[in-house]
């Protein structure tokens, strides 16, 4: 208790820790999409940050290329130790609000382990489907109850990471209808009980605290997707099967998130995240027109509209037979050359993968050994972002990369933007030096 009459006497909170192996010169610690303060490593690769007050909740730290959240409230004293070489298994919060975040970063290990467990939940009936995942979110809730009676955890703390396991779940239970459909090749949409979507009724559409939850907005992203499909295929009759119903679906998804998300800041992220959905995926130039008029009708003053305008743009310049961006890239001996080099000649496909996504590292590694058996007559060429430069060549060594097909982007921000890179299995296609596709995907364009 002595802890808890301190925290209320002072509002200052202190954050710090140490970085082993740093791959930037600091740290940048943010609440949203909001700068709160930046702090430089000293000597011993150690920062810290004193904030005088604090809005108690969720935020993140960023150490490029590599952020994670935490959870802090005023009076906090909070330290976090980690290995950048092993980022999230080795992060380990000591201190105040300590239990809350050690607790959200092992929900979140657990979580990525389940991930092929839960992937082959897809196959079962609803109501073995819904046993299973309720079991395994049962088992989660338990021990946050257990921790809540072992510690004293505020009511933020306690709803934080009561939401984080729920709606995690949750995505699951989103996402079956159109997985079982998928893996079981059928031709309908299976019937569902009519208690299915229960859980609906727990959803809490205007608590501002949830906003960067990562569980909660991709909830909200696969729930209002569901609503659209169900809305539309129930309304609309037979545009579902029309060559327009991309520009229709995603109209329906404007809609319902205009009507349903009352809380700006999760509307504006939420419209900005299916206005990127939609305009990444090919369509007619006439439709993207009426899928903009009617964004920027319900979301004209959204804080992303400069993102969204430039995407647009980057997107016109990388159309079909127009020649590559003149933006450069590192060699693996420190050389600087223009894609338009690199491709200059012959079959090229070039591909991202970051240091940062260890899963997809691996799996995009092996995608493109692959491709490379099957199709000769392409050069494949690995483009990596978001890892510092000193890492990208250790990786390229010690997973025995061809030197010659692998390549630095030393600006994240530019060459994503430039190139327009949303999707991490993005690949653009080329011939003597001319683009033929620059929205294919590794897994499925070849």
């Amino acid at each position: 208790m002595a802890c808890d009459e301190e925290k209320k006497e002072s509002p200052t909170v202190f954050f710090a820790g140490e970085i082993v192996n740093p791959t930037s010169d600091h740290i940048v610690l943010y609440r949203g999409d909001v700068v709160i303060d930046s702090a430089l490593l000293d000597e011993s690769n150690r920062f810290s940050f004193k904030l005088d007050t604090i809005r108690p909740g969720l935020h993140h730290f960023y150490h490029n290329p590599e952020y994670q959240f935490v959870y802090l409230e005023e009076g906090d004293s909070l330290q976090v130790r980690l290995n950048t070489l092993e980022f999230d298994e080795s992060l380990v919060f000591s201190g105040m609000s300590e239990d809350v975040n050690n607790f959200l970063l092992e929900m979140f290990l657990v979580h990525e382990k389940e991930k092929e467990l839960i992937y082959s939940f897809y196959k079962l009936e609803p109501d073995l489907f819904i046993l299973k995942t309720d079991s395994l979110r049962a088992v989660k809730l338990q021990a946050l109850e257990s921790l809540a009676k072992e510690t004293t955890l505020s009511e933020g703390a306690y709803n934080i990471a009561k939401a984080n396991i729920n709606y995690e779940s949750y995505i699951s239970r989103e996402a079956y209808p159109f997985r079982h459909k998928q893996r079981m090749g059928e031709k309908n949409m299976h019937p569902l009980p009519k208690d299915f979507y229960n859980y609906r009724t727990q959803i809490n559409f205007e608590d501002e605290g949830l906003t960067y939850l990562r569980p909660y907005y991709n909830f909200m992203i696969y729930h209002l997707g569901n609503l659209a499909f169900m809305e539309c295929r129930n309304d609309c009759g037979d545009v579902m099967d029309m060559a327009s119903n991309q520009l229709h679906y995603n109209q329906h998804k404007l809609r319902l998130t205009d009507s349903l998300i009352k809380q700006a800041e999760l509307k504006d992220n939420l419209f900005r995240h299916f206005a990127v959905y939609y305009l990444l995926r090919p369509d007619s130039e006439e439709n993207v027109k009426d899928f903009l008029t009617e964004f920027k009708s319900r979301s004209g003053s959204n804080r992303h509209m400069d993102e969204i305008n430039n995407l647009y743009e980057g997107i016109k310049n990388i159309q079909p037979d127009k020649e590559l961006p003149d933006l450069m890239v590192y060699n693996a001996d420190d050389q600087k050359i223009s894609l338009k080099q690199i491709a200059s000649e012959g079959n090229i496909v070039f591909y991202f993968w970051s240091a940062a996504e260890k899963a997809h590292f691996k799996n995009i590694t092996k995608r493109v050994n692959k491709l490379k058996e099957e199709h000769p007559e392409y050069t494949f060429i690995g483009l990596n972002m978001r890892t510092d430069k000193l890492r990208w060549k250790s990786i390229v060594e010690a997973n025995n990369l061809d030197r010659s097909e692998q390549y630095w982007t030393e600006n994240f921000e530019e060459a994503s933007h430039t190139l327009v890179v949303y999707d991490a299995n993005k690949s653009i296609i080329c011939k003597d030096g001319l683009i033929v596709d620059a929205f294919a995907n590794v897994w499925s364009s070849f």
